[in-house]
C-alpha cells in the first residue's frame, strides 16, 4: 500500500536524521564536562599544563558542536515537512519546549561558546571558566527542553482535546515540564553523554600512549575522563532503573517487547538471552516487587482490543459532533459528552488490528541487550583504566590501550541501541495512546520522501566524514604546550 510505504519511508528518514544527530549530541554533553573539569584544575592549580590540556579537548568539542547543530536544525524542520498532521494535532504543546530550547538554550550556548573559544587571554581566568561551564550547562538546558518534548510523546500530560479545532491544547505547562518521564529521561540521556565523552577521551588518549606521544597529557586526560565517566555511568544506571518503572507503568507494551515476554504474570523472569532467564528479576526491575505483575504481549493485545472499541466510539462521536454542532446543538452536546468519556482512547480508533500494537520485538529485544551489555562492559573498562592509571600500568599495558581505543565505536553503538528501544519500542504510536504513526504523516508523495532520504544520507555522511577528517587532523597534530 502507498500509505504504508509513505509511513515507512517517513519513519526511515526521521530515524536517519535522529540517528546521525545523536552521534554528535552525546559527545558534546560529555566533552563539555570533561574540558570544564580540566579548566577548573588549571584555575585551582595555576598550572599551564591543565590549560593546554583543556584547550585541546575544547578544540575537538568545537568541531563536534558545529556539525551537531546542522543535523539538529534539519531534524526539527522534518516535523513540518514529513509530519505535518502531527504538528497540527499537537503543535501548541510540542512546539512550546522546542521554542524555548531555541530561544534560551541556543543563544545561551552561542554566547558563552564565543567567550570560551575566543576569550583566552581576553577575559579573566574566572570569567573564562564561568563561560566554559555555562557552555556545558547550555547544552544541558537544550537537552532538557528537547527531552521534555520527547517525553511528552512517551507519556502525554497537561493537555485537553478541543474538537472544534481538532487539536490537543496545553492546559498545564508545568505538568509538561515536570513530567516524571522527562526528568528521568533527562538524567539518562545526559549521563549517557558523560559516558560517551569519557570513552572518547580515554580512547584518543590511549592512541597517544600507543604512539608513545604526550604521555603526561594522555594519562592526565584518562584520569579525569575516567572519573567523569564512572560517575556518569553510575547515574545512568540509577536513571535507567527509574526509566524501567515508568516504562512498566506508562508503556507496558514497550517493556514486554524489550523482554520478548509473550505472556506475563506475577514474578516475571528477566530474559538474559533467549533460553536464559533470571527468575523474578523483571518484576523486581519493573515494579520493585519480586511478585509484581508484569503483563505480556498477549495480555496487552487483549487490553488493546478493548481500547480499540472505545477508540471507535470516540471517533464516531467526534464525527457526529462535527456534523451536528451547527445544525443540532442538543445532539452535538450529547456526542461531545460521549467523546469526552472516551477521548483517552481516541488514537486507538485508527488501529485496525491488535497486532499493530506490537512493535518490532526482535529489534527492541536485542537493542536493549546491546545497550545494557555494552554499558556494563564500558563501566568495567573505565574502572580498570582508572585503576591502571593510578597504579602506573596504563602506559605499559599496550593491550588495554588498544581495547580502550577500539571501544570508541562501542559507546556510540550503545547510545544508538538505547534510542532504538525508546523510539521503536513505542510503535505504532507517535504520541503514546493518542496518535498512531500512520495518522501523523504529511500528505506528500512517497517519491519525494525517498528522494530526500537518499539526499540526507549523502549530506549527513559527508558531514560525518568531514568531521572525522578534521578530528583526526587535530588529534594527529596533538595538544600544544604539554
Amino acid at each position: 500500500m502507498i500509505e504504508n510505504a509513505l509511513v515507512d519511508w517517513s519513519r526511515a528518514q526521521f530515524a536517519l536524521t535522529a540517528g546521525y544527530h545523536w552521534i554528535f549530541v552525546p559527545l558534546t554533553l560529555g566533552l563539555a564536562v570533561i574540558m570544564a573539569s580540566m579548566e577548573t584544575l588549571y584555575v585551582i592549580k595555576k598550572d599551564e599544563f591543565w590549560k593546554n590540556t583543556a584547550k585541546f579537548w575544547m578544540k575537538l568539542f568545537a568541531i563536534n558542536f558545529a556539525v551537531g547543530i546542522a543535523t539538529g536544525i534539519i531534524l526539527e524542520f522534518e516535523f513540518g515537512t514529513n509530519w505535518s498532521n502531527y504538528s497540527w494535532f499537537v503543535g501548541d504543546i510540542f512546539g512550546a519546549p522546542l521554542a524555548i530550547e531555541g530561544i534560551l538554550a541556543f543563544f545561551m550556548e552561542a554566547t558563552f561558546f564565543a567567550i570560551m573559544f575566543f576569550g583566552w587571554n581576553k577575559v579573566s581566568k574566572g570569567t573564562h571558566l564561568f563561560a566554559t561551564w555555562m557552555t556545558g550547562i547550555g547544552a544541558g538546558i537544550s537537552a532538557i527542553w528537547i527531552l521534555v518534548a520527547n517525553s511528552w510523546m512517551q507519556h502525554p500530560v497537561g493537555m485537553e482535546f478541543n474538537p472544534d479545532t481538532v487539536r490537543h491544547e496545553m492546559v498545564d505547562f508545568w505538568a509538561l515540564v515536570l513530567n516524571p518521564v522527562a526528568i528521568v529521561k533527562f538524567f539518562h540521556s545526559v549521563t549517557s553523554g558523560w559516558m560517551t565523552g569519557a570513552i572518547f577521551v580515554i580512547g584518543i588518549s590511549s592512541w597517544y600512549l600507543i604512539k608513545k606521544r604526550e604521555v603526561r597529557f594522555a594519562l592526565a586526560s584518562i584520569r579525569v575522563a575516567s572519573i567523569v565517566g564512572i560517575i556518569g555511568t553510575l547515574l545512568l544506571m540509577w536513571s535507567g532503573d527509574g526509566s524501567a518503572i515508568h516504562v512498566a507503568e506508562y508503556q507496558p507494551m514497550k517493556l514486554a517487547a524489550a523482554e520478548g515476554l509473550e505472556r506475563g504474570g506475577a514474578g516475571a523472569p528477566f530474559s538474559v538471552v533467549p533460553g536464559v532467564e533470571i527468575p523474578k528479576l523483571l518484576s523486581i526491575l519493573a515494579t520493585h516487587d519480586a511478585e509484581g505483575v508484569v503483563p505480556g504481549i498477549e495480555e496487552l493485545k487483549a487490553e488493546g482490543e478493548e481500547k480499540m472499541a472505545k477508540g471507535k466510539v470516540a471517533l464516531d462521536a467526534f464525527k457526529q459532533y462535527r456534523q451536528l454542532k451547527d445544525t443540532d446543538p442538543a445532539q452535538a452536546a450529547e456526542a461531545r459528552k460521549v467523546l469526552e468519556e472516551n477521548v483517552d482512547y481516541f488514537g486507538y480508533g485508527y488501529i485496525e488490528s491488535a497486532d499493530e500494537l506490537v512493535p518490532n520485538v526482535p529489534l527492541v529485544y536485542w537493542s536493549f541487550r546491546v545497550m545494557v551489555g555494552l554499558g556494563g562492559f564500558l563501566l568495567f573498562l573505565m574502572i580498570l583504566v582508572l585503576w591502571a592509571e593510578r597504579k602506573g600500568k596504563m602506559s605499559k599495558w599496550t593491550w588495554l590501550q588498544w581495547v580502550a581505543l577500539c571501544s570508541i565505536p562501542l559507546v556510540y553503538l550503545a547510545g544508538q541501541a538505547g534510542w532504538i528501544v525508546a523510539e521503536v519500542g513505542r510503535q505504532p504510536w507517535v504520541i503514546e495512546g493518542l496518535l498512531p504513526t500512520k495518522a501523523a504523516v504529511s500528505s506528500v508523495s512517497v517519491g519525494a520522501v525517498q528522494t530526500t532520504f537518499f539526499l540526507f544520507v549523502a549530506i549527513f555522511t559527508l558531514f560525518l566524514a568531514i568531521e572525522i577528517r578534521i578530528l583526526l587532523k587535530a588529534i594527529q597534530k596533538g595538544p600544544e604546550g604539554v
